[in-house]
């Protein structure tokens, strides 16, 4: 372990170059891909990324705007494969062989805790405010929604996108 090296990065990982962190969890990573609906460029979108990272996540599709506020993320952005799509079609395309999920709490969502996620999934967040556009949502299979218990109509994207990557990891890492 190198004590200089500042990187928020895990101890084995401390004085490793960056170049070969990025391989090793290539090689070690996760099968789940996120995808974000980035039509607001919201700020939840760090949360999202540095979760994704956390949970083993090697790409990250981003559908619509490419900017996005990456101090969120902490520079775990530069750790894993961020792809940029301007158009729904050009992202479903690049996801073939891959099912993608919707995670919304919208009308007809199925519960996640009675769930089995697939283990090839895409699991596409929308906006904060707006939700996943009915575009990309005519994509998904099946959409899957938070089950909450309290008054408020929504969890925030962020927390939500970090649940669902753990019931990912539940049903096939651990």
């Amino acid at each position: 372990m190198t004590p200089s090296d500042s990187r928020n990065v895990v101890n084995r990982y401390k004085g490793v170059p960056m170049e070969q962190i990025i391989n090793d969890l290539d090689a070690h990573g996760s099968m789940l891909e996120i995808a974000i609906d980035n039509v607001e460029r919201d700020f939840n979108m760090g949360t999202i990324v540095r979760s994704a990272n956390a949970f083993g996540v090697r790409h990250v599709h981003v559908i619509g705007r490419r900017q996005w506020n990456k101090r969120g993320a902490m520079m775990t952005d530069k750790y894993l494969h961020v792809h940029y799509y301007a158009a729904a079609d050009d992202f479903i395309h690049a996801i073939t062989g891959k099912e993608l999920v919707a995670i919304d709490n919208v009308d007809g969502s199925q519960p996640l805790s009675r769930t089995k996620l697939p283990k090839n999934a895409v699991l596409l967040f929308g906006a904060e405010r707006s939700g996943i556009r009915q575009e990309l949502l005519r994509y998904a299979p099946r959409t899957i929604a938070i089950e909450q218990f309290g008054s408020t109509r929504s969890l925030n994207v962020g927390v939500a996108a970090g649940i669902a990557m753990y019931a990912w990891v539940q049903q096939h890492r651990l």
